[in-house]
């Protein structure tokens, strides 16, 4: 009678205990567990055991008590039971002990569908995908089929790892094999993932176009794909046919085209034309939206209206005044980027990384010293300069402002120095004309550890172009051709070209050009040209500016300028006359400069302009 009694009420409080699992209460469900039920005894224990086991799951500090539910199991033969091993494996999956869950899989008696689906995904969790893909034709051979969650999940994984294009295939495969996975939205949808990620469009779009359902989610990882991929044209046509079909965008395919809208060439119209379609359907009070659109109205250039729309904003946390800041810096205006940083803090919000590191920006732009020291006196003060990204920003931003010294000094202060800290500083003395320097500083950067990336030997070589060095340039040149010939890029090679015929080496300039494995950019031929008109090469002069600068480059007005010259010094004053006249009937006009002086209190601007379109 007792004992009838005691199972009936562990039933009572068991099903209690399964009801406080399933409203989440995870607390009051262990508590409950702790105080009533244990004391018990185990009698109908194994029928609460997968409730215990999952609300113990959730617990921040849950060790003691899941490996006294674990041994209790083990004492009593509940883990016979296939539903509490898998509740066993499920628990150790979520708190990431991959080691436990394996155990708990490989001494098991009997395994299901659930078994295989949890060790799988302990596996996918930790980036195993070798393992993962293993224990997946372990299910089959079994008898086992994956469900396709499963699958969407190893295929998310394959399409991270990046290198695993074949694997990911093999899963494709076995989708159209598999009838069960057929019609699957989620699977379909990371194969359309997976294939744009692999630079695969047409393969993502047949996919696509398979489908039977597509819902929001399918047609946003299509328009991020092709966003990703660049091809912004396709990815407004999609935005807009995905209308057509009856499907409302939502927040994250909004924020997923504005990059296409601000690429293309009409792109603040379009961007207005996204904000207007934001307004209408209630996702403008989306903080993040908002940072987005702040952001993109500063990359069209209409800084004005990306402020507007900041100051209008009830809510401005970190990323909001980050990306207005940041659009301050793009466009060069180092004052307003400082005003709003301080009106930031005054306002109770105190700026992060991303922050310090949009106003190091715009000091760099501005190339204001006194901006420069202010900044960095904030930074030390903040207690940000362990962060080895804007070490290497405040590096380039004295190098850029003229204070050399002080550019070293950030230098040797960085307590991690990493390749960009290594070519920031190699590029700051060739700023200032220190080739030696520069390739002593490159040669302890190999010496340290580090081995020089493209940046780096970008830098090295555009160090010795301001210095001179022409064999030291030849030799790096020719090593870095060797060792690394896929780091080597047309800025590389644009460097080493101008550096040849700045020193009147014209036809190894040109041999040069010839080997390159690239198609030469118009800056390549435009740097040749001046050379050729520097050291009076007019012949090979001639022979470039007919057969390749005009043809790449037909509306840089400065091309025209050199080649005037060119004719009127060898006496061809029909020649500058009829270039004259070419210039004029296309609109050009010659680009005029800016001098920059900085005294102590003000900056003044002095512009000189031609009237002469020449």
């Amino acid at each position: 009678m007792a004992r009838s009694f005691t199972s009936r009420l562990n039933l009572e409080l068991g099903n209690k205990l399964k009801r406080l699992v399933s409203e989440q209460l995870h607390d009051e469900a262990l508590t409950l567990y702790k105080q009533k039920i244990q004391p018990l005894g185990t009698d109908g224990f194994t029928a609460t055991l997968p409730s215990v086991i999952k609300a113990c799951s959730f617990q921040q500090e849950p060790f003691l008590i899941n490996e006294q539910l674990h041994c209790l199991c083990l004492k009593t033969g509940a883990d016979r039971d296939t539903v509490v091993s898998n509740s066993l494996i499920s628990m150790y999956v979520k708190l990431s002990s991959r080691f436990s869950a394996r155990k708990v899989f490989d001494e098991m008696y009997q395994r299901d569908t659930v078994s295989y689906c949890s060790i799988v995904n302990c596996y996918i969790q930790d980036g195993l995908l070798c393992e993962a893909v293993k224990l997946v034709k372990e299910m089959y051979f079994d008898g086992f089929v994956p469900k396709s969650e499963l699958v969407a999940s190893l295929l998310a994984l394959s399409t991270r790892v990046g290198r695993s294009s074949k694997v990911a295939r093999m899963i494709h495969a076995l989708s159209l094999v598999d009838e069960k996975m057929q019609g699957s939205v989620l699977l379909s949808t990371a194969l359309v993932d997976m294939y744009l990620k692999f630079d695969d469009p047409a393969r993502a779009f047949y996919v696509f176009d398979q489908m039977e359902v597509k819902n929001e989610v399918s047609w946003t990882a299509m328009i991020s794909g092709y966003v990703a991929n660049r091809n912004y044209e396709m990815a407004i046509g999609l935005f807009l046919a995905m209308q057509r079909e009856n499907l409302r965008p939502n927040r994250v395919t909004v924020m997923s085209i504005l990059p296409a809208c601000v690429e293309l060439g009409s792109g603040l119209r379009l961007l207005k034309e996204i904000h207007g379609f934001s307004f209408r359907n209630g996702f403008d009070s989306d903080e993040r939206l908002r940072a987005s659109l702040v952001t993109m109205y500063c990359r069209c250039g209409n800084v004005r209206l990306a402020r507007l729309f900041f100051e209008e904003s009830k809510m401005r946390d970190v990323v909001m005044w980050s990306s207005m800041i940041g659009g301050y810096a793009e466009a060069g205006d180092c004052s307003q980027a400082m005003n709003l940083l301080s009106q930031m803090r005054e306002e109770g919000t105190e700026p992060n990384s991303v922050t310090l590191l949009a106003v190091v920006s715009a000091c760099t732009h501005s190339a204001s010293l006194s901006f420069s020291f202010r900044i960095h006196s904030y930074i030390l003060k903040c207690g940000f300069m362990s962060n080895t990204v804007l070490g290497n920003a405040l590096i380039d931003m004295y190098a850029k402002c003229g204070s050399l010294l002080a550019a070293r000094n950030v230098f040797y202060q960085l307590s991690e120095k990493d390749v960009v800290s290594w070519s920031s500083m190699i590029n700051a003395y060739g700023l200032h004309g220190h080739g030696s320097e520069a390739l002593e500083m490159f040669q302890w950067m190999i010496k340290s550890g580090q081995k020089p990336d493209a940046m780096a030997f970008l830098a090295v070589l555009s160090a010795c172009n301001h210095a001179g060095l022409v064999e030291e340039a030849r030799t790096i040149f020719t090593e870095a051709e060797k060792t690394n010939r896929m780091s080597l890029a047309l800025e590389h090679y644009a460097c080493y070209i101008n550096l040849l015929g700045r020193s009147g080496k014209i036809e190894d300039a040109v041999e040069a050009v010839k080997n390159m494995p690239m198609k030469p950019s118009a800056r390549i031929w435009s740097s040749l040209l001046s050379a050729c008109e520097i050291h009076n090469r007019r012949d090979v002069a001639h022979k470039i500016i007919a057969n390749e600068l005009m043809i790449s480059e037909p509306d840089n007005p400065a091309n025209y300028v050199l080649l005037s010259k060119i004719h009127t010094e060898s006496g061809n004053c029909y020649g500058a006359e009829e270039v004259r006249r070419v210039m004029q009937r296309r609109g050009l006009n010659k680009s005029y400069g800016f001098s920059r002086v900085e005294p102590e209190i003000q900056t003044v601007d002095y512009q000189g302009k031609s009237r002469s379109p020449i």
